[in-house]
């Protein structure tokens, strides 16, 4: 495969497949699959034939096994204040309007477990384990590893998978809620895009807004959440793929969304 560290490739059924492509160095984030990866979503944003993301990792052995450490070593704490004042990938995956897929095996580690948790849905294979190691280091979680985790599998285990640094292995990982969907050794590509193919048939329009509904689920309380989906909904009404979609199913026929 070819040494660019970031990959990307269009399909007909409107999905974007990312592949990390650093598998000498476990796939780790380094400060130019960063600025790859924030581009790249930036333009997949802006491109109206893709519907859903898929990203995964090459290699037998990582989805991303955290940061590359010897970029920031030597950095002194006011550089990394700055690094950290600019848009991070993080936030880029988790604010993109479209549906976003984790394809996960092997190692997830650190901001690899950052970059999965900012995801909207995690796909794994039986070999993934996944740890938030910055404790290891004298450091903790910086991208999401302490909030979207907490957020997503509870305070006790975000405290223990965030405070001892210790592996939870796949099986795990699923019981807890952290991995959606579990499935066979090598499988995980394959029911991820099976995933998204399943979401890229209906409105881009109602995707975006469904997504942006759940989100808001976990932003707000209650009463004003669902005040905020009402909105939602009435968006969804008032576009041309919402009428659409009631029409076809008055007519009985398939209905032809255009993304309006």
């Amino acid at each position: 495969m070819t040494d660019v560290p970031v990959l990307i490739e269009r399909r007909d059924d409107h999905i974007a497949v990312i592949t990390l492509n650093r598998p000498d160095k476990l796939n780790a984030l380094n400060a130019e699959v960063r600025q790859i990866l924030r581009e790249t979503f930036d333009e997949l944003e802006r491109d109206d034939t893709v519907r859903a993301v898929v990203i995964h990792g090459t290699g037998e052995k990582a989805f991303v096994a955290g940061a590359d450490i010897t970029e920031f070593a030597a950095r002194t704490p006011e550089e990394q204040r700055e690094v950290y004042s600019h848009r991070r990938i993080y936030e880029t995956i988790a604010d993109f309007p479209k549906p976003v897929i984790c394809a996960i095996h092997g190692f997830c580690i650190g901001g690899g477990s950052e970059l999965a948790l900012a995801c909207d849905i995690r796909v794994a294979d039986r070999t993934a384990r996944i740890s938030q190691a910055e404790i290891r280091i004298g450091l903790i979680p910086g991208g999401g590893g302490t909030q979207r985790l907490a957020r997503l599998v509870g305070r006790g285990w975000a405290s223990i998978i965030s405070l001892t640094g210790d592996f939870i292995e796949a099986e795990e990982a699923y019981r807890i809620g952290y991995i959606d969907v579990l499935v066979e050794e090598g499988e995980h590509l394959a029911r991820a895009l099976t995933l998204a193919a399943r979401m890229t048939r209906w409105s881009p329009v109602s995707l975006r807004l469904a997504k942006d509904a759940i989100r808001a689920a976990y932003e707000m309380p209650l009463g004003k959440g669902l005040v905020y989906e009402k909105e939602r909904f009435l968006d969804a009404f008032a576009s041309e793929d919402g009428r659409e979609g009631v029409t076809a199913f008055v007519e009985k026929r398939k209905p032809d969304f255009k993304g309006r």
